[in-house]
């Protein structure tokens, strides 16, 4: 996946840019969490993943 590292990379500074100077709130806990479900490939990872790839592809204007 050609944005694993950078998503993960960005998931990770937006997790802790939100503890550090935000405080924790329901969506730095969303973050943390996605960011947690990628480190850990746990069984909802692949579902998360989808839904990530979706998410790029529709920004990014190739969603077929």
């Amino acid at each position: 996946m050609t944005v694993s590292l950078p998503l993960v990379a960005a998931l990770g500074i937006i997790a802790w840019a939100a503890i550090k100077f935000l405080g924790i709130r329901l969506w730095a806990a969303v973050v943390i969490a996605l960011f947690g479900f990628y480190l850990a490939h746990s069984f909802l990872a692949p579902a998360i993943d989808d839904s990530t790839r979706n998410g790029v592809e529709i920004v990014n204007g190739t969603h077929t």
